[in-house]
């Protein structure tokens, strides 16, 4: 493997078990390393990048806005906000829109309005609903929401008050919440990222909402990671018909510049008041305008459209060439967020790919996971296919023989 940076630096907290390589630049849906060699992204910097690298049309965007203003602070009005914002209500049929940096502090907002929802009830003590394997973040109470217990060992005492449930069953959400007068909100994400490409049944996320409105609960969607049209619908939840009451949002939205946003309905739109919740660099002009430039770009050049059509040529030739295969026992997800999760862990197989020219990422020890910049060709699609197909058989078949 071509190698210039080392797994670890002395100066750096060692926080990152690191592939000992450093990018130097991208194009479209490649990138180089410090040593020149190629690489197909397969991971879009983790379901960040959505428009890929170096787009000729983003790139000049944020130029022009570099040369006016990148930081202003909150103490004045942003336009770019008020442009982003409506653009966010239009397509998620909400109401309004605050602005952060990270999808952690998109989510850590979300518990923050479920918290005032209910003291505004009069509930002294509120609880909200969480999901097995879900990943919401690593402050103190998006860890504590997380249903991971590897990355919250070492940190406790977590932050009391959440109620966690398995995926996709109504009885068992309804057995944990009976007779509890408590819950204020529902919490997860449409398609489970971290945890492992894990999908909210489209007629459950319609039972939640029920339930949520019959019990005057917020429902609120995380879709940090399947948000943004890599589903092929702007929002994943949107294949549901279904609206929520919040909405946290990052990691697509501003293709590469951090930005973060909570988008919430009339249920919660209007909980924060000032003084209740701030940033001093959420909404900057700069995030502002990548936000603005990405939607325009994605709406310009049917990303959605694209995202939908490559990810089910690329589901369906992963399913050709694994689904038979002893050792794979699921691909799941939807569009250009796809997880194939083998019988052991595998974590050898992100080395292994990198060193193949493909970047991607293993999550939950044993789900591969492929979320590319929507910008993903079919010939790239099938390039993935070629490159990690060989290295999943090789990888099997070493398992099966050992």
């Amino acid at each position: 493997m071509s190698a210039t940076a080392q797994p670890t630096s002395p100066h750096v907290m060692n926080t990152y078990g690191r592939l000992p390589i450093a990018l130097s630049h991208g194009q479209g849906c490649r990138v180089w390393d410090t040593n020149g060699r190629a690489y197909l992204d397969g991971l879009g910097g983790i379901a960040v990048n959505t428009l890929g690298h170096n787009h000729p049309e983003l790139v000049p965007a944020l130029q022009d806005q570099l040369t006016k203003l990148i930081h202003s602070s909150n103490y004045y009005h942003v336009p770019g906000q008020e442009k982003l914002a409506a653009k966010l209500v239009e397509l998620s049929g909400m109401t309004n829109a605050f602005f952060c940096c990270t999808g952690l502090e998109a989510n850590e907002a979300a518990l923050k309005l479920a918290r005032k929802f209910g003291h505004e009830k009069g509930i002294e003590r509120p609880e909200i609903v969480v999901y097995e394997h879900a990943f919401h973040g690593r402050s103190i109470a998006t860890l504590s929401a997380t249903g991971n217990p590897k990355i919250q060992a070492g940190f406790g005492p977590l932050v009391e008050g959440f109620i966690r449930v398995p995926l996709n069953d109504i009885e068992a959400l309804k057995k944990a919440t009976e007779g509890n007068p408590n819950v204020v909100a529902v919490f997860f994400e449409t398609i489970q990222g971290e945890g492992g490409i894990h999908p909210m049944r489209w007629d459950y996320l319609k039972q939640v909402r029920a339930l949520c409105d019959q019990k005057d609960w917020l429902m609120m969607i995380d879709e940090v990671q399947c948000g943004m049209g890599r589903t092929g619908k702007w929002f994943a939840h949107q294949w549901a018909g279904i609206v929520p009451d919040v909405m946290p949002l990052a990691k697509g939205l501003g293709s590469g510049v951090p930005i973060g946003a909570v988008v919430a309905g009339p249920k919660a739109a209007n909980l924060f008041q000032p003084g209740n919740h701030g940033t001093t660099f959420g909404g900057n002009p700069l995030a502002m305008r990548a936000g603005i430039e990405t939607i325009r770009i994605m709406e310009e050049h049917k990303l959605l459209e694209n995202a939908a059509t490559v990810g089910a040529h690329l589901k369906a030739a992963l399913e050709r060439e694994f689904s038979r295969l002893p050792g794979v026992k699921e691909i799941r997800g939807a569009g250009l967020m796809l997880g194939i999760e083998l019988d052991r862990p595998c974590g050898v197989i992100l080395t292994q790919a990198c060193e193949a020219g493909l970047l991607l990422s293993v999550t939950a020890d044993s789900v591969i996971r492929l979320v590319p910049p929507l910008i993903l060709s079919i010939a790239e699609a099938d390039e993935i296919v070629a490159i990690l197909a060989p290295l999943v058989k090789a990888f099997l078949a070493e398992a099966k023989a050992a």
